[in-house]
């Protein structure tokens, strides 16, 4: 029985690594084997793309091999000064930069040593191993994360046929413009007005997690008893279904006196807390950064137009566009199989 075929599946960073080396120390071998390929057939556009290269660089290494042979592969010896710092140097920067710190070229001189080298020298063997970027802010996560998760999913697996569930989070509406990077013609550069003084308000959300279907709402405050009307919204939104589920985070609002008193006289009704700090669990939160970037570079003249923004961003979105977009079935709350027979539809 012939083995099953086996195709290497690289992450970004693995095929990066792979690229580096036979650009760098397996540069010769690299050669060799577009020598290989291209009498095997391969054009040298194909030969570039598989390796990386530009096809003008495969096309000179061709012809130095037709006119040299094999020796005319390696390297060449190179006349010029030899290069600042010492080999090691970008191994060091490399593993410096592990380390999250608001590195700069300056600070990252000091932090080696300061060998000799100048700063903008310094800049170079640096971009070698790094790039400019703006680190990425995390939560940090609930130690009972997995077992709130599994304890969920035993939830939902439990439901009775026809129970719904949904995902509820909270956000704000602000009548100072969210500023996000966009294109602008060259020379000029857009400007937002600020309204003066900053006006909020409180969105409440919702997504089914089968369907896509999203309900909200937008009060003055986020307050208990807005929190308990959204969730009468929800009753009513699923008048046939015998019981509405509703996982949300550990706010204020979903488990104080007056939440647990709504919900022991709606008992159709189910809250349950998630994991706390994981924001990333909550499906609803892609649909809230969808929402700022359409309001995003906007300066509406008075609070009640942000808020018909908001109106109609949901309603011109269909089912099939927020169940793409909230990816329910990558939170760990589901258990496997949730809603699928509606996941390809989006």
């Amino acid at each position: 029985m012939r083995p099953a075929h086996r195709y290497a599946v690289l992450t970004e960073q693995q095929h990066t690594e792979l690229i580096t080396a036979l650009q760098g120390q397996w540069r010769t071998a690299t050669r060799i084997v577009m020598i290989l390929l291209s009498s095997a057939g391969w054009s040298a556009s194909e030969i570039a793309e598989v390796l990386a290269y530009d096809p003008k660089t495969v096309r000179a290494w061709i012809t130095r091999h037709q006119h040299e042979g094999l020796p005319g592969l390696p390297d060449r010896p190179r006349k010029g000064r030899p290069r600042k710092g010492s080999p090691r140097l970008g191994e060091r920067i490399h593993r410096l930069l592990q380390t999250p710190r608001s590195w700069t070229t300056a600070r990252i001189w000091r932090v080696l040593g300061r060998p000799k080298l100048s700063l903008s020298t310094m800049r170079r063997r640096i971009r070698e191993q790094a790039r400019w970027s703006r680190p990425r802010l995390i939560a940090k996560s609930d130690p009972d994360r997995d077992q709130i998760c599994a304890d969920i999913r035993q939830h939902i697996t439990a439901l009775p046929t026809g129970a719904v569930v949904l995902a509820e989070d909270e956000t704000h509406l602000d009548l100072l413009a969210r500023v996000r990077s966009c294109w602008m013609p060259t020379g000029l550069r857009h400007r937002v007005v600020t309204p003066g003084s900053n006006l909020r308000r409180s969105v409440h959300g919702a997504v089914n997690l089968a369907t896509g279907t999203v309900h909200h709402h937008v009060s003055v405050k986020n307050v208990s008893v807005v929190f308990c009307y959204f969730l009468q919204q929800l009753l009513n939104a699923y008048p046939n279904a015998p019981t509405v589920v509703v996982i949300c985070d550990n706010g204020t609002t979903h488990h104080s006196k007056i939440t647990q008193r709504w919900l022991a006289d709606n008992p159709r009704m189910q809250v349950i807390t998630g994991a706390r700090y994981s924001p990333q669990d909550n499906p609803v939160e892609r649909i809230w950064a969808v929402l700022k970037q359409y309001t995003a570079n906007t300066a509406p003249a008075t609070i009640a137009d942000r808020v018909r923004q908001a109106h109609a961003f949901f309603r011109h979105r269909t089912d099939a566009q927020n169940l793409t977009t909230a990816a329910p079935w990558t939170s760990p709350w589901l258990p496997d199989g949730y809603g699928k027979d509606f996941w390809p539809g989006a």
